[in-house]
């Protein structure tokens, strides 16, 4: 099962988010990459970020990573991610004005209280397969 086929609903629009701004990131700041996609260590970060995704405790109701009172990153990837975020965030508008209007707007709503247990996508796919 591919990285993205394990995301789905608002996860997945989350996953796509980011792989706009890490696009639009790689392209700037690492001009070697393949003629596709990113180079090696964004798409380490992408892999990283798509793994923290699933496992978000909030599931389809995750808030916006900046709002979010659970961290999940470990340092040295929120300080990759909030890098990746204030280069590419204002670039976002001309290449992906709908994800960049929608994220902002996500970016709006109040940050929730603490999660309900077992309602990552992760726990939810999982007992799926048990049933």
């Amino acid at each position: 099962m591919s990285d993205v086929e394990l995301l789905s609903g608002k996860l997945l629009y989350e996953f796509q988010t980011m792989q706009a701004v890490v696009e639009i990131y790689c392209k700037a700041h690492h001009p070697l990459k393949p003629a596709q996609g990113v180079c090696q260590q964004c798409s380490e970060f992408l892999s990283y970020a798509n793994t923290r995704l699933d496992r978000c405790p909030y599931g389809q109701d995750k808030p916006t990573c900046n709002k979010c009172p659970v961290h999940c990153y470990k340092p040295h990837m929120k300080q990759k991610a909030r890098e990746i975020m204030m280069f590419s965030g204002p670039r976002m508008l001309i290449p992906h004005p709908i994800l960049a209007i929608k994220h902002l707007l996500a970016e709006r709503k109040p940050a929730p209280g603490l999660p309900p247990e077992k309602m990552s996508n992760r726990h939810l796919r999982k007992s799926q397969l048990t049933k």
